[in-house]
């Protein structure tokens, strides 16, 4: 009889993680696999009625379930027990049930508990007289208050609850079910809803409403926006948004899904206002990802709107080009390939029929390794075409472009240290320009080069670990470009940097290339320790025989000697960032500028860049340019925090785009506010103001949870 008693209570403690839920395999199904299970008691009784007793400490422990209590009672004549408080039921940190008293059967299905909470992941708390257990799969809880704000022991009110007759908690769909509830914010009632349904907190894709969000601007006024999740499966969803103001009726939508080798995402709206009446308007944005065979890689992106003022009244990615392009590529240890499709739309007020809108391009590289002659040589072929929607003559103007070349190079390092590059090489290419009278259909062009690089690294590390490096370059190049020069529609902008000092051709693109002898040199210099600051710096310059008219007058190449280049970065080991870049011309003056600044703590985050661009009309510059930005957050304490950010024309003395924020989170409900403005106008975007303002309730999404933000009682 003693064994049997003790097989019995030994099964009771097994289905104790029913108050919790069923044991899961790893793959997330069910199973019945018995867990091995363990009781500590101060004393455990057998009474001559059959019943076993264990009081004092009671605790009981299977798999990630744990029970605790002050007495167990189980009988077995009727299959039930009775469970003495304080009573304290976890499962794995995600279920915690706490009780004064429990009646259940003795597979603990079905039972009573009064003076019950359960906390839901950390996050959610349900407080309620009376809590029944249905079936193993629902609680029901009585007269509850449900929150996630912590509930100080002083009676004081938490920010929110929710007050409910009757709460149902279905563990198997991971639901809660409310009834005759009242939402109340710090004691007050502020909304009555008689019957609605939310997600537990572990729940990651659950359907139903998501958080809504309130936006005023001057042109739309105030709407609120109301997102739905409908999930299709395990592998796709799609939100409905309706943002509704006096102005405008609008459906936002969003579509995602994952697939075995890639994912897709497509979002959009259609809108009816009164900005532009009587008209549909919207856009439609798509991303797609896809790994193929044999390496390969399919990727798209899709950016187009009925007009161009709808990116700036729905506050939009801020841009003034959409770009659309479907691109195939691959990467090899020894070669490379890539195809791009391109398709842009302006959103400036400009003739876009004389703009090359339509753009492909094919690349093709491979490299080998010759052991008759050493070194390392490639093969390259490259392809490029892009159309205007214009039929004018010049204005209209159409370019096909092939280009091929063979390149060889090899390094030698002598005893000394001083290390030599040698480079070989030969491009060929082909033009065929359509619908300009002031070239020829066909343009062929041949140009061999080579280049020498002389350069000396040297190293130095001292007691601390501090290593200095510096290494002096001088690089002397020789190209022949035998053929005429084709229009310059792909170089038209050209950046001097201490990425191309070196190169035998600084042209973006191969429609324009360097030609005749060319001697540039250079000095690196950088410092890095295993703690402190760090700094790196280059100092170049290139000279020329004779002048290329095709450089621009603020690319620094321009002349028989460019501007002196000057680069570098300072660190700091406790965040501080500082880059910059200038190119400094025969006056000693900046000619070209730029200023990055990143400082980076626990409590503050701050980004700053400066630019500036003297005038160039061949870069359609009639006058300097000259912007600041800034971009930056303040963690004011654990539970606010500050952001701004500012664009500012420094040349029209006036900011461009400017914006603030302000978040409140505290372990129950972030607090997110924002005021926007954009000054900028045209024909078609007049300057507006967006106020954005978003209360969310944590506690009803997965991680939404923390300790940091935990409130303080009074």
């Amino acid at each position: 009889m003693m064994r049997r008693l003790l097989a019995s209570f030994r099964t009771m403690v097994l289905v104790l993680s029913c108050l919790a839920g069923p044991v899961l395999a790893q793959d997330g199904s069910e199973t019945d696999a018995v867990v091995p299970a363990l009781l500590v008691a101060d004393s455990v009784v057998i009474t001559p009625e059959r019943q076993l007793i264990a009081e004092g400490n009671v605790e009981a422990f299977q798999g990630d379930v744990r029970l605790s209590a002050r007495r167990i009672t189980f009988d077995r004549a009727t299959d039930t027990m009775t469970i003495e408080g304080p009573i304290r039921i976890d499962e794995g940190g995600t279920v915690t049930i706490l009780a004064d008293f429990a009646e259940m059967d003795g597979e603990l299905q079905n039972g009573l508990l009064t003076g019950a909470r359960m906390v839901l992941d950390q996050q959610l708390q349900m407080a309620s007289l009376q809590m029944t257990r249905v079936g193993g799969r629902y609680t029901q809880l009585y007269k509850t208050a449900v929150t996630a704000c912590h509930v100080c022991e002083d009676g004081s009110p938490p920010l929110w609850q929710i007050r409910a007759r009757k709460v149902i908690h279905d563990q198997q769909e991971r639901q809660l079910y409310f009834e005759d509830a009242q939402f109340r914010v710090l004691d007050v009632p502020i909304l009555y809803l008689p019957r609605f349904r939310l997600p537990d907190p572990t729940l990651e894709r659950a359907r139903g409403f998501l958080i809504p969000s309130l936006r005023t601007t001057t042109q739309l006024g105030t709407g609120l926006r109301l997102p739905y999740f409908i999930p299709i499966g395990e592998s796709k969803d799609l939100t409905l948004a309706p943002y509704v103001s006096p102005k405008t009726r609008t459906l936002d939508f969003r579509y995602r899904q994952a697939f075995r080798n890639g994912r897709l995402g497509i979002e959009g709206a259609y809108t009816r206002d009164d900005l532009i009446p009587g008209e549909s308007r919207g856009y439609l944005f798509g991303v797609g990802r896809f790994d193929l065979p044999q390496d390969f890689r399919l990727r798209f992106d899709i950016e187009t709107v009925s007009d161009n003022a709808y990116v700036n009244d729905y506050g939009l990615p801020d841009v003034d080009r959409l770009r659309s392009e479907i691109a195939l590529d691959r990467v090899r240890r020894d070669s490379a390939f890539q195809f791009d499709l391109i398709k842009f739309k302006s959103l400036r007020d400009e003739d876009e029929t004389t703009q090359p809108l339509l753009i492909g391009d094919a690349f093709y590289e491979r490299r080998f390794f010759p052991a008759a002659i050493g070194g390392e040589a490639r093969l390259n072929f490259d392809l490029h075409g892009h159309e205007r929607e214009s039929d004018l003559d010049q204005l209209g103007r159409d370019i096909l472009r092939a280009s091929a070349s063979l390149s060889w190079q090899r390094t030698w390092i002598s005893t000394r240290g001083v290390r030599a590059d040698w480079r070989l090489g030969f491009a060929a290419d082909l033009f065929k320009i359509y619908q300009d009278s002031a070239f020829p259909d066909d343009i062929k062009r041949f140009t061999p080069s080579t280049a020498v690089t002389l350069s000396y690294p040297m190293t130095k590390t001292n007691a601390g670990g501090v290593t200095h490096y510096l290494e002096p370059l001088l690089h002397l190049a020789w190209s022949d470009v035998q053929g005429d020069d084709p229009p310059n529609d792909e170089s038209r902008f050209v950046e001097f940097d201490q990425g191309n000092l070196l190169s035998l051709s600084r042209f973006p693109a191969p429609d324009r290339r360097e030609d005749g002898p060319a001697l540039a040199y250079g000095l690196k210099w950088s410092r890095h320790a295993p703690s402190g600051w760090q700094a790196w710096a280059t100092v170049g310059q290139v000279f020329r025989k004779t002048a290329d008219p095709n450089f621009t007058a603020t690319s620094g190449l321009s002349g028989t000697s460019s501007d002196i280049l000057v680069a570098g970065q300072y660190k700091t080991d406790y965040g501080l960032a500082l880059t910059g870049r200038g190119l400094i011309d025969g006056s000693l003056s900046l000619s070209k500028a730029e200023f990055r600044g990143d400082w980076r703590s626990e409590r503050i985050n701050v980004t700053g860049s400066y630019l500036w661009l003297g005038t160039d009309l061949a870069e359609g510059r009639e006058k300097p340019l000259s912007e600041l930005w800034f971009d930056g957050d303040y963690q004011i304490n654990p539970s606010w925090a500050a952001g701004a950010d500012l664009r500012y024309d420094i040349s029209d003395a006036r900011a461009t785009r400017a914006g603030v924020g302000l978040i409140y989170r505290n372990e129950c409900v972030t607090v997110d506010l924002s005021i926007r403005r954009r000054y900028t106008s045209s024909t078609s975007i007049e300057p507006s103001t967006d106020f954005g303002f978003t209360i969310e309730l944590n506690g009803f999404a997965v991680e939404g949870g923390t300790e940091k933000y935990r409130r303080a009682c009074s």
